[in-house]
């Protein structure tokens, strides 16, 4: 295609011929001198989901023209003014446009302090701005029980309705009208509980302000924590010690695994396990399912439970296959009924005074501890769903500083731990390889030479591989994000793709890109590859684990030894396995 070279505040660049501006000016970013980095602002754009800003924001002067820097492309000469006189007014103009109609609560709001708004705002001079008038304001959608909406927060970017369109294939999110009168809206006149909505969240990590929050439990959390009577045990997700650092400014991909596990204890909870030992179960249990439908030619193929987002939307969209999804409980369920059971006779608790909290990356599994047959020793698995976001916020408020807390401690025995295979399956493609791990050795007996199944691993939306074993041939498949799930899934309907196995993941990457994640800018997102610098720090961690599969876990050898008896067994299928439902 070529290059062409221009300038940007009377710098010049050689850069590839057809890009935009604003593109362009994301590639200064990277150089390693500052004055060469030729910074633009964005509040619409966000790369791979909306890739036009028209905010008003995002321009810059060109032969004396402010044009909008997402739409038009450089060329061989340009002359690009990024901050005079006429640029920084439109920016400011506009700027004062979106927040006439803006609900500025910004010391109530959840995502004050990571609001891509507020942030300019903050640039731009705009400190003592008059309030809406109460009269004015527009209800909250609160019908769900996972994610909350405010319109009078929403500057009508449309990120949510894109990626729920795009990337999600489930629209549950809409627009009437046009420019800033448009007005976003559930699919449902009835709110987002009664549209389609399979509460992934991915609305949520790409809001830039506070249209779009997760419910926020940690009220109930420090209510539970404050209450003598009960015993509060807390699980973290694998995906949360990828993440949880960029909530206290660590850089994207730092592992603060053991620094939870301080931090929590600091916090009060009378236990902290780790819930890579409930992933290890979850393979354990699946493990035995496949072998069992492949053997005795069951429905095949046979799908991963663990995703609540893909369970949901598979029982709206694809009513059809449920008997193909596996009837594991997902990782946090199964640790929740073990905690509620084996744990508390071991420690002499009552069940029903066991607080279950996980913290997770998805704000779907806030709604799957609400389904039916999520209850394994008669009890709610799990009581308090908080994501990464809400647990942040809750050491904030108990000032706990992360980056003070032992990055060695450890989680508590015999749930603490896990091995390398459970940490994984926070990214996309981590289940099916931790799956792989045990499922080929059980089938062939022997060891396995290489245990990284890498043509699993990776952010492409489909990923597929061909494992021999014995001479048979075990095709797997690997989707992240529902828009690819469903592409794949109408292969499989028609005949055109033939597995034994498929691992389905709701969000983009994997749980590392889950809703309840901790949100970067669109800035950020442009220049990182941010799911697959979190995964890198689940796949280092497992590669440092001791042991990497999980049915050479300790802990779980014992506890099928002591308690569960045989995978699949009678009591295993009690506590750990579930059902699903036709929507």
């Amino acid at each position: 295609m070529g290059n062409v070279t221009f300038k940007i505040n009377k710098y010049e660049y050689t850069m590839k011929k057809g890009i935009t501006i604003l593109d362009a000016s994301f590639e200064t970013m990277k150089f390693a001198k500052e004055y060469l980095q030729q910074p633009i602002p964005t509040l619409y754009y966000l790369k791979g989901v909306t890739d036009i800003d028209e905010s008003g924001v995002c321009v810059v002067e060109v032969e004396g023209k402010v044009v909008n820097a997402s739409t038009t492309r450089v060329k061989e000469g340009m002359e690009i003014l990024t901050n005079t006189p006429a640029v920084m007014a439109a920016r400011k103009e506009a700027l004062a446009r979106i927040l006439a109609n803006h609900n500025k609560s910004c010391l109530y709001c959840l995502r004050s302090g990571s609001c891509e708004l507020q942030e300019l705002l903050h640039e731009y001079g705009f400190t003592d701005e008059p309030e809406l008038p109460k009269t004015d304001l527009q209800q909250l959608d609160l019908s769900s029980k996972v994610l909350a909406r405010d319109n009078n927060k929403c500057i009508k970017c449309k990120r949510c309705i894109n990626v729920c369109a795009k990337m999600q294939a489930v629209s549950a999110i809409t627009a009437w009208g046009e420019g800033l009168d448009i007005l976003v809206t559930p699919a449902s006149p009835k709110g987002l509980a009664a549209s389609s909505c399979v509460n992934c969240g991915q609305c949520v990590a790409v809001c830039p302000v506070g249209a779009l929050t997760e419910i926020d439990n940690t009220d109930a959390v420090k209510k539970a924590l404050d209450d003598p009577d009960q015993y509060v045990v807390a699980q973290v997700a694998p995906a949360v010690r990828a993440a949880l650092g960029e909530a206290f400014e660590f850089p994207i991909g730092v592992d603060v695994e053991g620094r939870i596990a301080e931090a929590l204890h600091r916090a009060g909870f009378d236990k902290v396990f780790d819930t890579k030992f409930g992933a290890d179960l979850t393979i354990m249990e699946e493990a035995q399912e496949l072998i069992h439908r492949i053997q005795r030619e069951g429905v095949l193929p046979m799908i991963t439970s663990c995703c609540p987002g893909w369970v949901k939307y598979a029982e709206h969209f694809y009513p059809d296959m449920l008997d193909h999804i596996s009837t594991c409980k997902s990782p946090h369920q199964m640790q929740g009924a073990i905690v509620k059971s084996y744990i508390a006779a071991n420690e002499g608790v009552k069940k029903e005074n066991i607080v279950m909290v996980s913290v997770m990356p998805c704000t779907a599994k806030k709604f799957e501890i609400t389904r039916d047959d999520e209850c394994g020793a008669g009890v709610p698995d799990v009581d308090i769903v908080i994501t990464t976001n809400e647990l942040a916020k809750l050491l904030k408020e108990k000032e706990i500083q992360l980056e003070a807390m032992n990055p060695k401690a450890k989680f508590d025995d015999p749930l603490g731990q896990g091995s390398g295979a459970g940490v994984i399956f926070g990214a996309a493609g981590g289940v099916m390889e931790a799956a792989l791990r045990t499922v080929v050795e059980k089938l062939s007996g022997k060891t396995l030479e290489k245990l990284d199944f890498t043509e699993v691993r990776g952010m492409n939306g489909i990923k597929e591989a061909a494992v021999e074993v014995d001479g048979t041939v075990i095709k797997v498949a690997a989707a992240s994000g529902l828009a690819n799930a469903n592409a794949l899934l109408t292969r499989v309907k028609a005949g055109e793709a033939d597995y034994q196995f498929i691992e389905i993941m709701a969000c983009p990457g994997g749980c590392v890109n889950g809703g309840g994640q901790p949100h970067q800018p669109a800035a950020v997102r442009a220049l990182n590859n941010v799911p697959a610098l979190r995964a890198q720090a689940l796949y280092q961690n497992d590669v440092c684990s001791q042991v990497r599969k999980s049915h050479e876990n300790p802990a779980i050898k014992e506890i099928y030894a002591k308690f569960l008896g045989e995978a699949g067994g009678e009591r295993a299928h009690q506590l750990l396995h579930t059902s699903y439902v036709v929507r």
